[in-house]
């Protein structure tokens, strides 16, 4: 799949042929002790917390490659309605999950 992944419900001069149902990425990270030390320091001088920063890129990186990954195995082309949303399940310990609904799609020729 040539990955067409989208927030919106269409893609412009597509036409979706195909539902194959709701496809997801997720994982589960933790913050390290170095990384609580590191993140505490930083957080003295205020602004960007860089190190938490990486880590949630990291993860939603991780859940978008894994839900692409999981929408090519249903023989997908793109993704629709894509979303993240994160959870903390306990202190320091986070889900992130990223979904959308994996969709065929081909030219929409009826709009030339």
């Amino acid at each position: 799949m040539n990955a067409s992944v989208t927030t919106a419900f269409e893609l412009p001069g597509q036409r979706v042929v195909r539902s194959l149902g709701v496809v997801r990425g997720i994982t589960v990270r933790s913050r390290s002790v170095v990384g609580n030390f590191l993140g505490g320091i930083q957080s003295l001088f205020g602004g960007n917390i860089t190190i938490y920063t990486e880590l949630c890129e990291q993860a939603r990186q991780e859940t978008y490659r894994d839900m692409v990954q999981e929408a090519r195995r249903l023989g997908a082309n793109a993704i629709i309605g894509m979303r993240y949303d994160a959870t903390e399940i306990m202190t320091g310990l986070t889900e992130v999950l990223c979904y959308g609904t994996a969709v065929v799609v081909e030219p929409d020729d009826t709009k030339a």
